[in-house]
């Protein structure tokens, strides 16, 4: 069984939300394309309390970029964005929803930040994703999202470690780039874990890609 793995396709990860990936809006005719071709779908979703400890507004004198420590973890601070209950927490709403089994939210303790989709960035609590693909016998997951050099990233890091075939659609996704090149990285370190990245014409193409 495979799985495709949304991450973080969200109102305020678009372009007019408050933390924008530039072109983030261009991944969305792309993985509504891809989810008829899976097995099980299931997408991440930020889901921050308003004093969340990433966000640059709740540490006087601090600006968005900067860095600080977090409960013991590097953080980047970021604009206020993805604030449960709000219209920028959403899922984009032109995303196809209907085949979605699962929406694992993250981010929720103000005091630790969470890139990946399957655990916080320190890696103390897990979402439940793990688990859930496994029940349901999933060995191989595809990632796509936004964006490439945080929680797509991080989300593909965890997946290989977990033991699961993890492969990253690329055109699939889009990057922030913080700093030029942080896309190129993050895609090199992901090649360098084992995660095989790969384009989306190859998985429509391929009638076989569903068991």
């Amino acid at each position: 069984m495979n799985a495709l793995i949304l991450v973080d396709i969200q109102n305020d990860f678009v372009p007019g939300g408050a933390l924008p990936v530039p072109e983030g809006d261009q991944v969305i005719p792309v993985v509504n394309r891809l989810q008829p071709h899976f097995d099980v779908v299931v997408t991440t979703q930020d889901w921050h309390p308003a004093n969340h400890g990433s966000f640059a507004a709740n540490h006087p004198g601090k600006q968005p970029g900067d860095l600080i420590e977090l409960n013991g973890l590097r953080q980047i601070l970021w604009p206020v964005h993805c604030v449960q209950h709000t219209s920028g927490a959403a899922l984009v709403p032109g995303l196809h929803t209907s085949g979605v089994a699962e929406v694992f939210q993250k981010g929720a303790d103000p005091g630790l930040d969470s890139y990946s989709g399957f655990f916080d960035n320190g890696h103390r609590q897990a979402t439940g994703l793990a688990g859930f693909l496994r029940d349901r016998k999933v060995g191989e997951v595809f990632v796509a999202g936004l964006a490439t050099d945080f929680c797509v990233k991080f989300t593909a890091l965890d997946a290989v470690a977990l033991g699961f075939k993890t492969h990253l659609i690329e055109d699939g996704c889009r990057g922030v780039n913080l700093r030029p090149q942080d896309v190129a990285r993050a895609l090199e370190e992901m090649k360098q874990a084992g995660v095989v990245l790969l384009r989306s014409s190859q998985i429509v193409g391929d009638s076989k890609i569903k068991n």
